[in-house]
């Protein structure tokens, strides 16, 4: 069993006995994940299952109108999973990324640039924006 994997289940017995719904709910929901994931044929790093799933909150965050009840609930979902997610990275930092994953290459493009820095980003950044960043600092 992962590190992460086993903090999620000692949290869970934390939320139950604090009798925290919402946070005992997302916790559930992300070891029911992991076992999904580790009975599957071929399992994914942990970290990767809480970025997936904080991402699909984010996305589902914009579906309901600012302020709903359904809207903040999301957003108090996304707190719990960033406490097991890596820290963010500032815009400044992924700048700074690629400018020196530009720098070393000899014909710097779109791709080769991406190549290098999604995986140094992920979870901690945003992919789309970051893909702006780069196409910015190409031109």
């Amino acid at each position: 069993m992962g590190e992460l994997k086993d903090n999620i289940s000692e949290q869970i017995k934390t939320a139950m006995k604090a009798q925290d719904k919402l946070r005992l709910n997302v916790l559930r929901y992300l070891k029911k994940l992991f076992i999904e994931n580790d009975t599957s044929g071929n399992p994914k790093p942990e970290l990767d299952i809480v970025v997936a799933y904080a991402k699909k909150i984010k996305d589902s965050v914009a579906m309901y109108p600012d302020g709903s009840p359904q809207q903040n609930g999301l957003r108090e979902e996304v707190k719990i999973l960033e406490e097991f997610l890596p820290k963010a990275l500032t815009k400044n930092e992924v700048q700074k990324m690629i400018e020196d994953i530009k720098s070393s290459m000899t014909a710097p493009n779109m791709g080769a640039i991406m190549k290098v820095l999604s995986p140094q980003i992920k979870g901690r950044f945003d992919g789309k924006e970051a893909s702006q960043m780069v196409n910015d600092a190409l031109k």
